[in-house]
């Protein structure tokens, strides 16, 4: 059976940038800018204050986990008033693994030990695939994934041979279990919350399994069991979009990823995604994605 939130994360391959422990003690705060690529963090011990932008302030104590898809500006702090220092988070980003941040009074007890970073997909243009998923992810008591970052950490910070490859496979694993943990009801509208609802996610896996099928409205329903309007506003309100455009989505994720390796012909690229002729496929492309297929192609080997 066709796993479609398996399918995104493979897709989008994501692989770890950045990783660091971060610790602050006495008065302390610090302020990020907008990182726009996804961000994870686990409370290790103690307790701190955030505030990420656009939503209220939590309070994170240890086991907490936190996940950003698209990181914007955020605010970590302690508890006492302060202003906070500002940081560039694509500096931070650049900078190699330390031992610990300290923030606050170096020469007091931390009351805070976090251990968190940042990661990057491997695939251009992710907006929409990120737009499907909640803005900021936060979990108490999240064992398993404590134990994921705390893997992550250690071998960011190792460079053992093999370590790029490991710490692959520990993002992918981290962030399945972020989001799938998050599925149903208690899920924002979105990708998580279609695949929470039984009748929703037996259209999204027809969808992801036949990707070039000519789907109508009336066949996506039919996978739902349900009445074509029934199912159109039903799907509307879990994923947050129509089921022709997050269809549309998937199509286009799929032809950007087989333009960038180059070694299909447009045609070929066309046909896998749905599309009988290449010219139709280019129209449609260029009008989804703001570039011809060929240019698309061109700058993604370039990079």
């Amino acid at each position: 059976m066709v796993d479609p939130l398996s399918e995104i994360i493979a897709l989008l391959r994501p692989r770890t940038v950045f990783s660091k422990r971060v610790s602050g003690a006495g008065r302390w705060g610090v302020r990020y800018g907008a990182y726009g690529a996804p961000s994870f963090c686990t409370v290790i011990e103690g307790r701190c204050r955030l505030a990420v932008d656009g939503h209220d302030p939590v309070t994170l104590e240890a086991g907490d986990f936190i996940l950003m898809p698209a990181t914007p500006g955020f605010v970590l702090s302690g508890f006492e008033p302060v202003i906070p220092i500002y940081h560039d988070s694509h500096e931070a980003a650049a900078l190699p693994p330390i031992d610990e941040l300290r923030h606050g009074d170096a020469d007091a007890d931390p009351d805070v030990r976090l251990l968190g970073g940042y990661f990057a997909f491997a695939v251009p243009d992710t907006g929409l695939l990120l737009s499907l998923l909640p803005a900021l992810i936060h979990l108490r008591g999240a064992t398993r994934l404590t134990t994921l970052v705390t893997m992550l950490g250690d071998e960011a910070l190792a460079r053992q041979p093999g370590c790029d490859l490991v710490l692959e496979r520990l993002v992918e694993i981290l962030l399945v279990e972020a989001l799938r943990s998050i599925q149903g009801d208690q899920a924002p509208a979105g990708l998580l919350r279609g695949l929470g609802d039984r009748r929703i996610a037996g259209a999204m896996r027809a969808m992801h399994g036949e990707p070039a099928r000519p789907w109508t409205m009336a066949q996506l329903a039919g996978k739902a069991g349900m009445s074509r309007s029934a199912f159109f506003e039903r799907f509307v309100r879990a994923v947050g979009v129509p089921p022709m455009e997050y269809l549309l989505a998937w199509r286009m994720a799929l032809a950007k990823d087989l333009l960038k390796g180059r070694q299909l012909a447009l045609t070929e690229v066309a046909e896998r995604v749905g599309y009988g002729s290449a010219s139709t496929f280019s129209t449609a492309f260029s009008r989804h994605v703001g570039q011809p297929p060929g240019r698309f192609s061109r700058t993604a080997a370039a990079r």
